[in-house]
């Protein structure tokens, strides 16, 4: 059965939904789009610094996505807006990453695939290292997942708890690290950000509790991810971007039906 390219597709893109769900209404909730967006930008230098040593390109992401996450986390809170401390370094990891690349002149690379995912390309291997890691951060998230809603709540209710704020907010940087470095092959660096967000944002509407919140975002991620590589694969459009696309979609469709409860 894994002998099909879109089988794997079609297995991966559901993996990285089921990573990006719970935490992508982490992100939501506590505003912090831009900071996925700039760990996820950070890792196209990991891929440039993979290939020059030679060595997994998953490791190479998560390093350097991990390094990223880690150094916004110790520069907040000393004179920059956080707004414009994240603009600096997205930007600038990402223009870093791109020349870096640029030197590669003894490597293939198809910089593309990496910018916009290469999801048809998925391998057994790739497979493994996907539901791997979006296992690791659904365990890793839901072992914590009490202390990361109080913490998100109130960072003086976190404390009162015997809750360190700062540790669960380590907690959700690594996750980010890892969900950043298995889905740069699903939908690339570019639109990591848009696959952790959009789903959480479509599931806010319809959720009554944070728990239904988390799982009506993965079931809308999976959906995303199937009906986008049909629909790539009937109209012979690029696979990341068309899960993109009905993600948004199905956001502004439930979008709406909110809306027009919340009138009545």
């Amino acid at each position: 059965m894994l002998d099909d390219f879109m089988t794997r597709a079609t297995l991966a893109g559901i993996g990285v939904a089921f990573a990006a769900a719970p935490l992508g209404c982490f992100v939501v909730w506590r505003r912090m789009a831009y900071f996925g967006d700039a760990t996820a930008h950070a890792a196209i230098l990991g891929v440039a610094l993979s290939l020059t040593f030679q060595m997994s390109i998953f490791a190479g992401a998560l390093a350097v996505a991990l390094l990223m996450a880690l150094t916004v986390t110790l520069l907040s809170g000393r004179g920059y807006a956080m707004d414009t401390l994240l603009g600096v370094l997205a930007h600038s990891a990402l223009a870093f990453g791109l020349v870096a690349v640029s030197f590669l002149s003894r490597v293939r690379i198809d910089l593309m695939a990496y910018l916009f995912g290469d999801i048809l390309a998925v391998s057994r291997t790739d497979l493994a290292v996907i539901w791997c890691g979006a296992a690791l951060v659904v365990a890793l998230i839901g072992w914590r997942w009490s202390q990361l809603l109080t913490a998100t709540l109130n960072e003086e209710l976190a404390y009162a708890s015997g809750y360190d704020p700062k540790r669960e907010q380590l907690i959700l940087t690594l996750s980010l690290a890892v969900t950043v470095a298995v889905a740069i092959k699903v939908v690339g660096v570019l639109l990591i950000a848009a696959l952790l967000i959009i789903p959480a944002a479509a599931a806010r509407s319809l959720a009554r509790s944070p728990e239904s919140m988390a799982l009506i975002a993965a079931a809308i991620g999976a959906v995303s991810s199937v009906a986008g590589l049909r629909a790539a694969y009937v109209f012979d459009t690029p696979a990341g971007p068309s899960i993109v696309c009905v993600a948004a979609i199905l956001f502004a469709c439930f979008s709406m039906l909110g809306w027009k409860g919340h009138k009545r």
